[in-house]
């Protein structure tokens, strides 16, 4: 489908920098869209509703003076748990943040708002239920959370769950789940996608200031070395086997699951995303630590590659 305007020539590559927990920072989203894909953040990355609105003002500063940069998105996260929507909402709305990724939740009060100050509210769902009701609630895009993604991810073939979507949606769509490559991003549009959603490769980035243990064990890590699991959040996801055994857990052997809703990102002397480290099953393709603009150039070379190579496959 054609991009909304927003995003039409805007764009390097048709990708989205997924907002990552803990991980995802102003430098790293500046990094990002700065290299001409869509960089973003959770809003609760910040401490507090002040200090998210100096980061966003210091974006839209940023990005006021770099022209070619491409536009930024913010998450916002729907649950009741999250005591900060109104007020962060309200901050997304003052500085008329462009794109808007919420999740773990109706976006019905966000689109509302943003669709007021003419931006983009984009939900990622794991289900194909979740992204009908998605659909009803008017948002502008839709990303498809399938198996293998980092941190809260679904279990959906993509092939399968990208064709029952576009069945009732034809705004935009986004694909997400162990995209890693340059020929991921292709592989995701000639399924139906519009635009790929890779987060976990950012990870393994100069820009990303996470800690340097994390990062020694995603460069050391595989597809096999993902676990999958809801214990931690009471919500399905993907984490390192190495950062759970750590913690004196067996990844081979964990507890029982706790009963839905009474997860609480806790548990023991360990916590989530302090200790408990996510990441996608893409992990392997982490191979140094380059930075965002460096990953970039990869990526967009791999990607016009794979498109020659598609296009003699055709011919």
């Amino acid at each position: 489908m054609p991009l909304p305007t927003l995003l039409r020539d805007r764009l390097r590559l048709p990708l989205v920098a997924a907002p990552m927990f803990l991980a995802s920072s102003p430098k790293l989203l500046l990094a990002q869209c700065q290299a001409g894909i869509v960089g973003s953040m959770p809003a609760l990355n910040a401490r507090s509703s002040e200090q998210l609105d100096d980061w966003l003002g210091e974006i839209v500063e940023s990005l006021a003076a770099t022209p070619q940069a491409a536009p930024f998105a913010i998450n916002q996260i729907m649950a009741p748990a999250n005591l900060r929507q109104d007020r962060d909402l309200a901050l997304l709305e003052k500085h008329q943040v462009p794109m808007v990724i919420t999740s773990v939740g109706s976006p019905g009060e966000v689109v509302a708002t943003v669709h007021g100050y003419g931006g983009l509210v984009f939900h990622d769902v794991v289900s194909v239920r979740h992204a009908e009701k998605a659909a009803a609630a008017g948002v502008d895009g839709i990303v498809a959370v399938c198996a293998g993604a980092g941190g809260h991810g679904g279990q959906l073939n993509p092939f399968a769950f990208v064709s029952e979507i576009r069945r009732f949606f034809e705004g935009t769509l986004l694909l997400s789940g162990a995209l890693a490559h340059g020929k991921d991003i292709l592989a995701a549009q000639l399924l139906g996608a519009d635009l790929a959603y890779m987060g976990t490769r950012f990870l393994g980035t100069a820009e990303c200031e996470i800690d340097a243990v994390y990062k020694q064990m995603l460069q050391a890590s595989s597809a096999d070395d993902i676990v999958y699991t809801d214990l931690f959040s009471g919500l399905r996801g993907n984490y390192l086997k190495a950062s759970i055994a750590r913690t004196g857990l067996n990844p081979e052997r964990l507890p029982a699951p706790p009963k839905p809703g009474v997860g609480t990102g806790g548990h023991g002397d360990y916590k989530l995303w302090k200790d408990i480290w996510a990441a996608g099953q893409g992990v392997g393709a982490i191979n140094g630590l380059p930075s965002v603009s460096e990953l970039i150039d990869d990526l967009e070379q791999q990607y016009r590659a794979t498109l020659r190579q598609a296009q003699v496959l055709a011919s």
